[in-house]
Parts: structure tokens; sequence; C-alpha cells
């Protein structure tokens, strides 16, 4: 993370971008009073929720035209702009900082419309699992692959094969 001073951006800019995010957590939280807490059980699907929409806002082609007028995407996702055009370039370029804006558009759903809430989480934190498996999946055919590549070459492990004979 480059400090302040090396973007193009001023301290006012993150202000108000915190501000922005303070008032729609207090908002959340004093109108969501009358609903009561979210029970602890639904704090995992919440969290892998969170973890597939932020990873879709921030990475997916379907959702580019959300970071477009704050993000190149030719030039290696790099926030476009100066001041709060860059700072937002930079919230939509963060998985982590995406994930606590979409913890709470969940959470503010979940309190405020509890079936909708409950269904949209539902369908992202199968998406998450569903990213879990196929990393998984991709993960064990490597392995496969240098296993069956090891079977056949033993020396491969030792680096033998690769020095000159």
């Amino acid at each position: 993370m480059e400090p302040v001073d090396h973007t193009p951006t001023e301290a006012l800019d993150y202000a108000a971008l915190s501000a922005l995010y303070g008032a729609l957590l207090a908002g959340t939280a004093v109108t969501g009073r009358r609903s009561g807490p979210i029970p602890a059980a639904e704090l995992p699907g919440l969290a892998a929720a969170s973890f597939a929409l932020s990873k879709l806002v921030v990475h997916e082609k379907v959702e580019s035209w959300i970071r477009r007028p704050f993000v190149d995407e030719r030039n290696g996702g790099r926030p476009k702009g100066r001041r709060l055009r860059y700072a937002v370039g930079e919230l939509l370029s963060c998985t982590r900082c995406m994930g606590a804006w979409s913890a709470l558009a969940l959470t503010a759903l979940r309190l405020h419309s509890p079936a909708a809430g409950r269904t949209v989480t539902t369908v992202l934190a199968a998406s998450a699992g569903n990213d879990m498996l196929q990393a998984t999946f991709s993960w064990m055919c490597a392995h496969a692959t240098t296993e069956q590549k090891v079977a056949q070459d033993p020396t491969i492990l030792s680096g033998a094969a690769r020095q000159p004979a």
C-alpha cells in the first residue's frame, strides 16, 4: 500500500470514504435494532458471502462496468484519476477493502429484509464454496501431475535431471 503522499489523493479523500462507511454502518446499526442480532450461526455464511461478493466486484469481468470509471483494467488494474476518484479506484482494486463494504451491505440486507438477505447470502456463500472447491481441484490436479512426472523420472526431485551429464 502506497502512502498518501505517493498517490494523487489527499487524506480528506480517504476521510470522505471513511465517513461514508461510518454513516452507513451507524445507519445500519440504528435502523437494524428492531430486528435483533444476527444469530452467530449465520456468521460463517456471511463471511463466505462477503468474500465472494468482494472477489466478484474486484476481479470478475462481469463487474468491470462498476470498476471502469475508477480502474484502468489495461494498466494492471491501477486506479484512475486523482483525489476521490483515485481513492475509490483503490477501494475497487482491493478484495480486503471491498470485503468490509460487502460485509456491511450483506448485513444491512439481512437486517432489513431477512428473507432476501438469507437468500443472497446463501447464493454468495455457495459461490465461495465453489471457488474453494475449484482451487482445491486445481491444486490436486497439479499435485497429481507432479507426482506422475516424479514416478516416471525420480531424478526430477533431486535436480539430477537438470545437471549436465
